[in-house]
């Protein structure tokens, strides 16, 4: 692995609220949080299979899950996968709470604080995925360096990733999507998982689309759905 790099956890994300959140939504957040939430206060198990009431066989993270479409549809497509989630705008976490409310998925845990934290919590070789969709761009150049894709993020994925395991990304923004390629392309243990245009403009194989994805459609800016091995 390439050699490890400051481990700074700045936060990556902009503001912690929005708009009010609505009472039926806030007590959704309790209840969700209270019997989801990681605590990583407490020691981290030595395989994050035993997170869950269920052992699955595997587990995969998801960083910055906004209002957690997809984070609901996998959980929901492969039941004997256990998923983390981490998503510290407090809105989106309570939408997603209503939504396990009505539809609960038993193989899912939660974390709404900074996902560097986390990464730095669980054991390395552990994880066999990481998706990272949307993620805020910071466009001014003067933020560049707080978007998640970087060095030291890289680092903090391939301790975590078990290898042959997939980082996937999804941008609008074709200067992110850019930066990612680069990015990767420098670090010794990521390689990209393409042979021709349509692996980057494909959708992901059950992708059921993101509300992020929707408003880029709409404004009339393409996705790209970039995928990279863990060596």
């Amino acid at each position: 692995m390439a050699e490890r790099r400051s481990r700074s956890t700045e936060a990556f994300f902009g503001r912690r609220h929005g708009k009010a959140v609505r009472p039926a939504q806030a007590a959704a957040l309790d209840r969700v949080l209270s019997s989801l939430k990681l605590d990583l206060n407490q020691p981290a198990p030595s395989d994050p299979r035993d997170l869950f009431a269920a052992r699955p066989n595997g587990v995969r993270l998801e960083i910055g899950f906004g209002g957690g479409e997809h984070l609901h549809h996998e959980a929901g497509r492969f039941p004997d996968t256990g998923f983390i989630g981490v998503e510290p705008f407090v809105n989106g976490m309570a939408k997603f709470a209503a939504q396990l409310d009505s539809a609960p998925r038993p193989n899912l845990r939660l974390y709404d604080d900074d996902a560097t934290r986390l990464l730095d919590w669980l054991p390395a070789a552990s994880l066999d995925g990481i998706d990272l969709f949307y993620p805020d761009p910071w466009p001014k150049k003067r933020h560049w360096k707080r978007r998640f894709v970087n060095p030291a993020n890289l680092d903090r994925f391939a301790r975590v990733l078990k290898p042959g395991a997939a980082f996937r990304f999804a941008s609008d923004i074709d200067h992110y999507v850019n930066w990612t390629l680069l990015a990767c392309r420098a670090h010794d243990d990521f390689a990209w998982i393409a042979e021709g245009p349509d692996d980057w403009r494909r959708p992901y194989e059950g992708w059921p689309g993101t509300r992020y994805e929707a408003k880029a459609l709409r404004e009339g800016r393409t996705p790209a759905y970039l995928t990279f091995r863990r060596k």
